[in-house]
């Protein structure tokens, strides 16, 4: 055991910094939580559209970051019901316009069988490059014929998380 006081150790001990192998202490870097923001919607939404939308589901975080270094977590987690077998339903995260996914979303479940439903989560790691407002939204679709829910007998709740770059 080296007490401190024999160290060399440059910089300021206190209970934000830890002594790095160079002998100084510093501030933990990036990959700090700054801020998380969450919203939950317990209405059930339905859609036949074969492109995302919205629904009008409430499944929709503002959050504003302090540096546009920083990074944006985004996870989702709802229950997702078809009704119609064979069709599947498409998730997405959307910042703004801009779907942060592909064209078939973050995630498809495909229902097999009869009509039925499943839990689903998707997350996203964004960099917004901003130090503006920024709205992330979920939104869905369906294969044609199909009728897709979302929050179906179940809440569904997204929660971002602001990482220090």
């Amino acid at each position: 055991t080296v007490s401190l006081a024999k160290l060399t150790a440059t910089g300021t001990k206190n209970s934000t910094t830890f002594l790095r192998g160079d002998n100084t202490f510093a501030a933990a870097g990036g990959g700090v939580v700054l801020q998380v923001v969450s919203a939950t919607d317990t209405t059930e939404r339905s859609t036949t559209s074969t492109s995302f939308v919205t629904a009008s589901n409430g499944l929709s975080v503002n959050i504003t970051p302090s540096s546009s270094s920083n990074k944006v977590y985004v996870i989702v987690s709802t229950a997702t019901y078809n009704s119609t077998a064979a069709k599947s339903i498409y998730l997405t995260i959307y910042k703004g316009s801009t779907n942060l996914g592909n064209a078939q979303g973050l995630i498809r479940n495909l229902v097999q069988g009869s009509a039925a439903g499943s839990s689903s989560t998707c997350a996203i790691l964004n960099s917004p490059n901003t130090t503006s407002q920024v709205t992330y939204q979920v939104y869905l679709k369906t294969d044609s014929g199909g009728t897709a829910l979302l929050n179906a007998n179940t809440p569904g709740t997204i929660t971002a998380f602001e990482i220090a770059g």
